[in-house]
């Protein structure tokens, strides 16, 4: 029995029979009419991906200083251990870059919003919750593994709810602690400790209560400042120059300290604002 006779209308389109397909994306142009964009805008996704890099690094590091634990090689575990939280904080710069690129070249997309997310879930979810198992949390068996998934479930819960809240929410304040925010405590009380040599297992308790609290400010309904007022691209005094020098000079005079300290007191804003707002409001009733 002979094959069936291709339809003479069929055409294979040549884009289809390759191993990766072509991104289209809808929108609409400056007339409101619907079209189509074929491809992705390269400069926003490029820091993107360097920030899924940093995340993905910081997870091979937390992996090789375990191993080196395990082999009784505590310097070498103190160093990936740095290594680890300093790439931490290396994606909270390229992810505050990314976005700021895509508005200031007109480059914003769905497809760089979502894959943005996808970056911040692996950078500030996976990556701190691992760090801080690898370093401390291993030691207190299932709970130190329950502690790890509630900070994991926290990031994924706030990137999802500030995800579908774009557009409508206050710009100048983001509802529960910024995922960047809570990997910097997580990233910070790591990097601090073990830059001492000294190891996570004799304060598994305490980095259990601060990663399971970073995990859960994250989905709370407190407000925190998200700074987003500051016009980078408008003109600013002279002596504004003079701050930003001078916080530079603060934070490399010693950087595990003073990066946590300075992501302790903002994580801690949020909850002390609520309270004195509660305060006044019960003083005013």
């Amino acid at each position: 029995m002979s094959e069936r006779p291709e339809e003479p209308n069929q055409a294979y389109d040549a884009e289809s029979m390759l191993p990766i397909d072509e991104h289209v994306e809808e929108g609409h142009d400056a007339e409101g009419r619907k079209v189509r964009h074929r491809g992705i805008y390269l400069l926003p996704n490029l820091f993107t991906t360097a920030n899924l890099f940093a995340g993905f690094y910081s997870i091979i590091n937390s992996m090789s200083a375990q191993s080196a634990l395990a082999a009784g090689d505590a310097a070498s575990a103190s160093k990936y251990f740095g290594f680890a939280a300093i790439a931490i904080f290396v994606a909270m710069v390229l992810d505050g870059l990314d976005g700021r690129v895509a508005r200031m070249t007109n480059t914003q997309s769905a497809f760089g919003a979502e894959y943005d997310s996808l970056s911040d879930m692996v950078a500030f979810g996976v990556a701190p919750a691992l760090l801080a198992f690898a370093w401390a949390l291993g030691d207190m068996g299932k709970v130190g593994w329950m502690v790890a998934f509630i900070y994991v479930a926290g990031a994924a819960l706030r990137l999802a709810r500030f995800n579908t809240q774009v557009g409508t929410a206050d710009k100048r304040y983001f509802i529960g602690l910024a995922s960047p925010a809570a990997a910097g405590v997580v990233a910070g009380i790591v990097w601090a400790f073990s830059d001492y040599g000294i190891q996570g297992s004799k304060m598994s308790f305490l980095v259990a209560l601060m990663v399971a609290a970073a995990g859960m400010l994250m989905v709370s309904n407190i407000k925190y400042n998200s700074f987003k007022e500051f016009d980078l691209k408008g003109r600013v005094p002279f002596v504004a120059i003079l701050v930003v020098v001078l916080m530079f000079a603060v934070v490399f005079s010693d950087p595990p300290r003073i990066l946590l300290l300075a992501f302790l007191v903002y994580a801690a804003s949020g909850p002390i604002q609520y309270l004195l707002h509660m305060r006044r409001d019960k003083t005013l009733s």
